[in-house]
């Protein structure tokens, strides 16, 4: 990986671990880490009692999150085991040590059989059903759009996914356009 590639991933995790820089809204902070805290507390299969922190609701709005861009990663039919271990480093550094590697390696795995065995149009659905509202949509939006970017941009087929999950939040397609060019300013910093 050439210096400018690794200058882009640090600026999209950077980018990803901090809160939308929206004009019209000030946030708490980045919902992906947020969401991420609670994710982390997920009990495992050997655990009898679920720890304190742990937020159902937070969890799967993790998952959402992690899956559209998944899904955007996927957009162009290739997610070889290099772009893999790109895709989880960014998301477990964004995460600032909230989720373990183990949980985004599995999360990964799942997310990989969920889209082989429902398609893409199932799985954009499903992620409409988590994403309720309409800050988490555009938030949704930004993070695939960011890591769209760390792979050298946003491509058509990406494009064309991160319009599919705007029309399945309900969300115009000027909010992709502005969501998109307010990523592209925030990394050309």
């Amino acid at each position: 990986m050439s210096a400018a590639d690794q200058t882009l991933l640090r600026k999209v995790i950077t980018k990803l671990g901090e809160a939308p820089a929206y004009p019209d809204r000030a946030g708490p902070g980045s919902i992906l880490k947020l969401a991420a805290a609670s994710y982390g507390f997920a009990p495992g299969a050997d655990e009898v009692t679920m720890p304190t922190g742990f937020d159902p609701h937070a969890a799967a709005l993790f998952e959402a999150l992690v899956e559209s861009a998944y899904l955007v990663a996927n957009a162009d039919g290739e997610f070889d085991e290099g772009e893999r271990a790109a895709f989880e480093h960014v998301v477990l550094s964004a995460c600032a040590g909230s989720v373990a590697q183990r949980q985004v390696h599995a999360l990964v795995d799942d997310l990989n059989d969920q889209l082989a065995e429902d398609g893409l149009e199932k799985r954009i659905k499903m992620v409409g059903r988590t994403i309720t509202k309409p800050e988490h949509a555009r938030e949704v939006l930004r993070i695939a759009g960011l890591l769209a970017y760390a792979s050298g941009g946003v491509t058509g087929d990406e494009r064309d996914v991160i319009e599919r999950l705007a029309g399945e939040f309900g969300l115009e397609r000027t909010v992709v356009d502005t969501t998109l060019a307010e990523v592209a300013h925030a990394l050309e910093d």
